[in-house]
């Protein structure tokens, strides 16, 4: 064996024991450093900057979903949801239209929920409807684009997490989507052996029990990680879009009042980084364009619900039969919602 020979195969096994996902991540700076040096050093700041400021709810997420495994309150939750299908949905619906997590957030939340044994129909209503509405975004909705578009909002987070809920039932009924987690996402949110029984009795003061803590750290540990590592790819990735699809572009586009701006919207707020939070000054700006309220509604909840980070944190969560449903409640309750409100004004 020659020494070049054995230099390659010593730098492929280093290359498998990197994360894959860290190296996608690192390989797309270097290629932007080397083709547009100034873009690599703006999509670094903004990418820092992005995960600057989700941190808040990014440590909140992880130390619930930390928490609810080490204290077996997700095996708990689990148990009630299991046997009343229809309540579930309706709860988890209406839950998630005003729980204050945001898309990527609420990710290992809704892994430790599958993990524990929640049934997916539940899981997929709160996991639809959270992206959409809460109570911060709630109030400066109404401030700045009125009342009447900030109910209708909220409205349509909680009608499309339900029907979402009701059709994942529904096919789930059939024998479809039984073992929804992708096996990286087994690391966290509950799966594996943990030291806990079968069916932990819940312990708030999970830190006076030695293994409850190892399971509060181990839980913490993989989920941040996997959370962050995604986060960033997802946020560098959308670093690029920022650059070479700025608002200006987004208003031409949907500055007006067709027919067709209401599936254009759609599409466009699919991957746009303009959702949530950073959706509200724009879409003002585009109605005061001329655009039509129904594609203006149908924009911000596409781009709540499959925007660049939420879908890359689902993609890598679960398995492409659920992410592919994932993504048809989005675009399709999002239409929906657009044409509907606008039939109504």
């Amino acid at each position: 064996m020659t020494a070049m020979t054995l230099a390659l195969r010593q730098m492929g096994g280093t290359l498998r024991r990197i994360d894959r996902v860290m190296l996608a991540t690192l390989g797309l700076f270097a290629a932007l450093a080397l083709v547009v040096p100034a873009q690599a050093g703006d999509s670094v700041i903004f990418t820092l900057r992005a995960l600057a400021f989700i941190a808040p709810f990014f440590a909140a997420s992880v130390l619930v979903a930390a928490g609810a495994k080490a204290t077996g309150l997700d095996r708990q939750v689990a148990a009630v949801f299991s046997g009343r299908p229809a309540v579930a949905i309706v709860l988890a619906a209406a839950f998630g239209a005003f729980s204050p997590f945001c898309s990527c957030g609420v990710v290992p939340i809704i892994a430790g929920l599958l993990a524990a044994g929640v049934p997916l129909a539940p899981v997929m209503a709160f996991w639809i409807a959270s992206p959409l509405m809460d109570p911060e975004m709630f109030i400066l909705m109404a401030a700045v684009l009125g009342l009447e578009l900030t109910l209708a909002k909220t409205l349509a987070a909680f009608l499309i997490g339900l029907l979402a809920g009701f059709a994942t039932h529904a096919l789930v009924a059939r024998a479809a989507f039984a073992d929804p987690l992708k096996a990286a996402a087994r690391g966290f949110g509950g799966c594996g052996e943990s030291g806990l029984d079968a069916a932990p009795e819940i312990m708030w003061a999970f830190w006076r029990r030695p293994e409850r803590r190892a399971t509060f750290a181990d839980e913490a540990r993989a989920t941040g990680w996997f959370l962050f590592k995604w986060l960033t790819l997802a946020f560098a990735l959308e670093s690029l879009m920022v650059a070479y699809l700025p608002p200006e572009t987004v208003g031409h586009w949907l500055g007006s009042d067709n027919w067709w701006v209401i599936p254009a919207s759609v599409v466009v707020g699919v991957p746009a980084y303009l959702n949530g939070y950073a959706a509200i000054p724009t879409v003002d700006a585009l109605l005061e364009l001329g655009m039509a309220p129904g594609a203006a509604l149908s924009f911000m909840i596409a781009g709540g619900v499959t925007s660049i980070p939420a879908a890359m944190a689902v993609y890598a969560l679960v398995k492409r039969p659920v992410f592919a449903l994932y993504l048809a409640f989005g675009l399709t309750g999002s239409l929906a919602a657009g044409f509907a409100y606008q039939a109504m004004i």
